[in-house]
């Protein structure tokens, strides 16, 4: 009887198993990167987008990388709907910075934002002006290349 239950719960544990391995799809992060999701824009492509959620993520940004693939960015998440104006301080590749509302509505919208290696009192800011939630930073030239403008929804 201990043989008959034993196989069926050895049985039951690996069905589990393979479904929860199949539940991996959507837009959630991916199973290789937990701190990534993917940002479907308006005309469907598809951007792999590192999650900048904690401040010191948030304050640290795109600092110090040297390229950024058109398929790849980074999403900023803030704990409230503000206006959040980005120094460009360090960053060394130039961006497309897409800010958006609570329903992911693009607000903002700033192309070909330079880097600015240094010195700090030399580098701008940008943004800011509407209230949002999200920046979505993209590599220079993707916003335009997908038609991206402002009341177009992203989704993520």
């Amino acid at each position: 009887m201990h043989v008959r239950r034993f196989r069926w719960v050895w049985s039951a544990a690996s069905a589990m198993a393979l479904v929860l391995a199949g539940c991996g799809g959507g837009n959630g992060p991916s199973s290789e990167n937990y701190n990534t999701r993917v940002v479907t824009l308006p005309n469907g492509q598809k951007i792999v987008a590192e999650l900048a959620v904690h401040p010191a993520d948030v304050m640290r940004g795109m600092k110090y990388r040297d390229s950024l693939a058109e398929d790849h960015g980074m999403l900023f998440i803030h704990t409230k709907e503000g206006k959040y104006p980005y120094w460009m301080y360090e960053v060394k590749v130039p961006l497309d910075m897409i800010w958006m509302d609570h329903s992911r509505t693009v607000v903002q919208l700033i192309h070909q934002v330079p880097p600015c290696p240094g010195p700090q009192e030399k580098c701008l800011s940008y943004g800011g002006a509407f209230n949002a939630v999200y920046v979505l930073e993209v590599a220079a030239g993707v916003a335009a290349k997908n038609n991206i403008k402002p009341g177009m929804k992203l989704d993520f």
